[in-house]
């Protein structure tokens, strides 16, 4: 401190005042600079928010849970996605992973969901769902993507879960879903997915395969590819079968506890950075499916899902 008073006497009168000066407008900016990236990152928040909208706890009868991992720094999403809807026929979840990842998926991502958000209400069965996915995939990526447009593609996957808990779906190019209960994991892959939305056109016939029931109890799990490609340091895949069993049998299939265990898991196993996006989503049945329950998609809740960035 002495030095530092010395110095500015050694500057002499005007020099002291210029220094004074200088160092306000830099405290100024400083102050101004903080200020704006405070504003900037709550509209990107609100806006990533609009997007990927938290989902409630309870949606048609179901207890809800969903988490979303960011692979790039300070996004709160990036190129998965998924929603959840109440309908007349039953409560409709998409599942979906955008080429590539981060920010630069996300204009695709919220072209897709408000393609869902609209069609899961207005479409009797799910094959109409996905065509009016798949034109409205291909108006964004006409717009967005110009010059590569045969090299950007979705993978989706569809689920209907209708008041008897019989369970429907449309796979194009996605992991099949997890059904879990109190002692069981079982993969439910019932037939080849048809090729990732965007490669190929569909074919005129789309057949919804049954992906069995799901007994009140009972959970369905989806996630993207994110989580079965996460790598650990030595290169060795993340176990997510064996993840889902242990972590089953500790959360007695409460939606929050199953995905707060298998995100920690995936920390672990990637050691905090994770090469990919990562959503997740469960799906349980509390023996109350309503049905007729168009209307009911965003009930009101104090205790909104929040998704998570890394």
């Amino acid at each position: 401190m002495i030095r530092f008073r010395g110095r500015v006497r050694s500057l002499g009168l005007p020099g002291a005042v210029l220094f004074a000066v200088g160092t306000g407008v830099i405290l100024h900016v400083r102050r101004t600079l903080v200020r704006e990236l405070r504003q900037l990152r709550r509209v990107a928040t609100a806006a990533q928010n609009a997007v990927l909208r938290p989902l409630p706890s309870r949606i048609g009868g179901l207890d809800v849970g969903a988490v979303q991992m960011s692979a790039e720094p300070g996004a709160a999403i990036g190129g998965d996605l998924y929603e959840v809807v109440a309908t007349e026929q039953g409560v409709r979840a998409v599942m979906g992973d955008v080429r590539g990842h981060g920010i630069g998926a996300f204009g695709t991502v919220a072209a897709v969901l408000g393609c869902f958000r609209e069609a899961a209400y207005d479409e009797a069965d799910l094959g109409g769902v996905l065509r009016r996915l798949e034109r409205a995939l291909d108006r964004q990526l006409r717009q967005e993507h110009p010059a590569s447009v045969a090299e950007e593609f979705v993978t989706l996957l569809l689920v209907e879960i209708r008041a008897d808990g019989e369970m429907v779906a449309l796979n194009c190019g996605h992991p099949w879903p997890y059904r879990l209960n109190g002692t069981r994991v079982e993969l439910l892959a019932p037939a080849d997915p048809y090729p990732p939305l965007g490669v190929f056109p569909l074919p005129d016939v789309l057949s919804t395969v049954g992906l069995g029931h799901l007994p009140p109890g009972d959970a369905l799990f989806l996630y993207t590819d994110g989580v079965q490609d996460a790598r650990d340091a030595r290169g060795r895949f993340f176990p997510l079968s064996a993840v889902l069993a242990s972590v089953v049998r500790e959360a007695a299939l409460a939606p929050q506890a199953i995905l707060r265990d298998v995100q920690s898991a995936l920390v672990d196993h990637t050691n905090g950075t994770p090469a990919d996006d990562i959503a997740l989503l469960l799906l349980r049945n509390d023996g109350c499916i309503p049905s007729g329950a168009r209307g009911t998609a965003r009930p009101g809740t104090a205790h909104p899902l929040p998704t998570t960035s890394l």
